[in-house]
């Protein structure tokens, strides 16, 4: 697993020939696509209380069928939790992980998960809001399933092959969980639920402060919650702590919920706690210590086992330098192939744009031709109307002139005559307006030599009236 976690990004270019992988169904808080896949919880109703705008509801799909639900956290790069149910597991086979294009770019085409490397280039900021393959290359930290594929069948366990079901896990704690969580689900939870299709499991990680390359963090515990809903149900919570891969401690739904969020509900109706068969709750919870205990005990019997993992750890030490060094070849003859591919197809791509640039500027230039052709075809009989038109125009002007030539000729002596045969009438017409203007101007040189006289008359006598009073003595004014 350590192997293939570390070269998965050298064949990621080739990974795209395998048909039939997973599609995902992003769906914000407030849509209901969601409600495909809300067959996963109990009364159809999702958990309650995660209520962030960094929590990004996934309909995990696969052959356009829902196979699990899962909540993402876009901020710590992680599930929070995937919501299953059980199936018959089918035998586990390694399959190439897929990212989800819409989580980081919702504006993209791309509506179902795709491989890493056929969107890389064409979905804005890939990696932003989700992990990738190469947070996980070169750490110490290998992709846990939340969602454990071995407790799927063939299209169910194909569709956990996602990272948005992947958390960041020690490869001891991967292991350790998956087989602490496939032991409790199929010997202790299945055969005590009456109705297998009404088991329901979520499967969830707390995260911590902890990140890996800075970017993706590692859960602080992993736990899960079941509910068996069915007349004689249960439901039970058990997590595991990161720091001891050997601890699993079972408690009550409620206790699990207080270690979440505040205000998160898991179950509806807290899978009717109140109503829960107890008997059959103490059976599964009998079952889950047997095999805890049993892990336990075969731990500290088995010193045979630790110290051949001491014997491998020596051995893994020793092979470290040549395993890095096969890598690192695989890794310089996979770039090899990739510029070999990639220079084919800049040539073909520069051939092929040469030969098509060509047969578009021929096509072009015909079109062009062929158009010049038309338009000239079609101005022939438009230019032979308007010589016509033209023609037919410069005749009526000639006409017109000759016409108006001929008018004002003509117009000259018939004018002399008229004003000639006038005059004697407008002559003997002017002789009384003469006489009496004559009169007039007579009359009125009379009456002004009239007012002239008088106005002189007038002047003597206030002179003299003047000089009489200036010199005559007042005294004799009487006489």
């Amino acid at each position: 697993r350590e192997w293939t976690m570390k070269t998965s990004v050298v064949f990621l270019l080739c990974i795209s020939v395998f048909p039939g992988f997973s599609q995902g169904r992003v769906v914000r808080e407030d849509e209901s696509g969601f409600a495909e896949c809300n067959v996963f919880f109990p009364g159809q109703v999702p958990p309650e209380g995660f209520t962030e705008p960094f929590h990004v509801k996934i309909c995990q799909q696969y052959n356009k069928e829902p196979r699990f639900a899962t909540l993402y956290s876009t901020k710590e790069k992680i599930p929070l939790y995937s919501a299953f149910k059980f199936r018959m597991p089918a035998q586990s086979e390694e399959e190439d992980w897929l990212v989800e294009p819409q989580i980081d770019d919702p504006e993209n085409d791309l509506h179902e998960m795709v491989h890493e490397a056929d969107i890389i280039g064409t979905v804005a900021n890939l990696g932003a809001n989700q992990a990738l393959t190469s947070d996980y290359v070169d750490s110490d930290y290998e992709r846990g399933f939340l969602n454990p594929s071995m407790l799927n069948e063939k299209d169910f366990q194909m569709a956990t092959y996602t990272l948005t079901n992947a958390v960041p896990l020690s490869p001891a704690l991967s292991k350790s969980w998956h087989r602490d969580i496939g032991k409790v689900v199929e010997q202790a939870l299945v055969p005590h639920c009456s109705k297998k299709d009404q088991l329901y499991l979520l499967a969830g990680a707390i995260p911590s402060s902890v990140r890996v390359k800075g970017k993706v963090s590692v859960p602080e515990s992993l736990w899960l919650a079941a509910c068996c809903d069915a007349p004689e149900g249960w439901s039970l919570g058990l997590v595991k702590k990161i720091n001891d891969e050997n601890s699993l401690v079972d408690l009550t739904v409620g206790e699990l919920e207080k270690q979440l969020l505040s205000g998160v509900h898991l179950f509806k109706g807290n899978c009717g706690e109140d109503k829960q068969n107890r008997e059959k709750k103490a059976a599964v919870l009998q079952a889950v210590s047997q095999i805890c205990s049993g892990e336990q005990t075969g731990t500290t019997d088995n010193q045979e086992t630790k110290d051949s993992g001491w014997v491998r750890k020596v051995a893994s030490i020793i092979a470290t330098p040549f395993i890095k060094l096969l890598e690192f070849l695989i890794y310089v003859f996979v770039e090899l192939v990739k510029f070999l591919f990639y220079f084919l197809w800049l040539v073909v791509k520069r051939v092929c744009g040469t030969v098509l640039d060509g047969l578009y500027s021929l096509w072009s230039g015909l079109v062009s031709y062929l158009k010049a052709i038309t338009m000239v075809l079609i101005s022939i009989p438009y230019d032979v109307g308007r010589v016509i038109i033209n023609i037919f125009q410069g005749f009526l002007q000639i006409v017109q002139d000759v016409v108006s030539l001929t008018y004002r000729i003509l117009s000259i002596p018939v004018g002399f005559v008229l004003h000639l045969a006038a005059f004697p009438y407008h002559s003997i017409c002017a002789i009384p307006s003469v006489l009496k203007d004559m009169a007039t101007g007579i009359g009125g040189t009379f009456s002004l030599v009239i007012d002239a006289t008088g106005a002189v008359l007038h002047g003597f006598y206030y002179l003299a009236g003047h000089i009489v009073r200036r010199f005559v003595p007042k005294g004799s004014s009487d006489d």
